[in-house]
C-alpha cells in the first residue's frame, strides 16, 4: 500500500512539474511577442515622422508574415526529422502533435519573428514595402530556420543530428541562432541599400537625421527590456529555479550597462 502511495505520489508531481513546464513556456512568449511593440516604437520614434507609419506597418507585417511562414515550412525544416544534421525534412504544418510540441512551437515562432524583425530597424526609410515583405517570408523559410537547424535541431527531439551542436556549439538563447542571423541579415541590407536619402550633403560631409519622438523610442526601449526576461529566462523550457539565475544575469546586465553609459557619455554627463 505504502509502494503504492509513493507512486501515485510521484505521478502527481511529475504532473505539476508538466505543466508547470508548460505554463513557463507560455508565459516567456507572451514576453517575448511584447518585445515586438518595442521594436516598433524604438524605430518608429527614431525615424522621420513621415516614415513613421511605414516602420510600424513593416513591424506588423513581418511577425503576421513570418509567423505564418515558419508554421507552414521553417518550423519543419528547423526541428523536423534532420537530413544529416544539415536539415529538417518534416513536421510541416503539423495537425496533430503531442501538448509540448504546441507549446515549443509557441514559443519558437516568436524568435523567428524577432529574427525577421531585426532587419526592419536597419532597413528604416529606404526599403520598398512589397521588398521588405518578401524579405521577410525568405528569412524565415530559408535563412533562419536552416541556420537555426545547425545548432538548436535537437531541441525538440534529443536524438536528431544537428552539425554545429554535434561539434558542441552551443547557443543557449539566441545570441548567434536569432540575434546575430537577423542582424546579419540587416548588414547584407544596408550594404546593398545604402545610406538614408539626405544622410550625406554634396561635399560628403555627415548630417544628422533626427527622430521624431524620443518619448517613442524610449518607451520602446523599456518595453524591451522586459521581454528580455522571457527571451533568456524562457530558453530553460522548464519550471525551475535555474531560470532565476538568468533572468537576475539578464537585469543586472541591462543596469549595470546603462550605469556605464551615462558615467561615459550619456544623459547625466549632459
Amino acid at each position: 500500500m505504502q509502494d503504492v502511495t509513493l507512486q501515485t505520489l510521484h505521478a502527481t508531481v511529475d504532473s505539476l512539474q508538466i505543466s508547470a513546464n508548460h505554463m513557463w513556456t507560455m508565459i516567456a512568449p507572451a514576453l517575448v511577442l511584447l518585445m515586438q511593440a518595442g521594436f516598433l516604437l524604438l524605430e518608429a520614434g527614431m525615424a522621420r515622422s513621415k516614415n513613421s507609419i511605414n516602420v510600424a506597418q513593416e513591424n506588423v507585417i513581418d511577425f503576421i508574415v513570418s509567423v505564418s511562414a515558419f508554421y507552414l515550412l521553417g518550423f519543419g525544416l528547423m526541428f523536423g526529422t534532420s537530413w544529416a544534421g544539415l536539415i529538417g525534412t518534416d513536421g510541416f504544418a503539423f495537425a496533430e502533435a503531442d501538448d509540448w510540441h504546441y507549446t515549443f512551437f509557441v514559443f519558437q515562432a516568436v524568435f523567428a519573428g524577432t529574427a525577421a524583425t531585426i532587419l526592419s530597424g536597419a532597413v528604416t526609410e529606404r526599403m520598398k514595402f512589397s521588398a521588405y515583405f518578401l524579405v521577410a517570408i525568405f528569412v524565415v523559410i530559408v535563412i533562419y530556420p536552416t541556420s537555426g537547424h545547425w545548432s538548436w535541431g535537437n531541441l525538440l527531439h534529443g536524438d536528431n543530428p544537428a552539425c554545429l551542436a554535434d561539434k558542441g556549439f552551443i547557443d543557449f538563447a539566441g545570441s548567434t541562432v536569432v540575434h546575430s542571423v537577423g542582424a546579419w541579415v540587416a548588414f547584407a541590407g544596408i550594404v546593398v541599400l545604402g545610406a538614408r536619402h539626405g544622410k550625406f550633403a554634396p561635399d560628403g560631409s555627415a548630417n544628422t537625421l533626427q527622430g521624431h519622438s524620443y518619448v517613442l523610442a524610449t518607451v520602446g526601449a523599456i518595453i524591451l527590456w522586459v521581454g528580455w526576461i522571457g527571451f533568456n529566462g524562457g530558453s530553460t523550457t522548464t519550471a525551475d529555479p535555474a531560470f532565476a539565475h538568468i533572468v537576475l544575469n539578464t537585469i543586472l546586465a541591462a543596469y549595470f550597462g546603462g550605469v556605464s553609459d551615462c558615467s561615459r557619455d550619456g544623459p547625466l554627463t549632459r
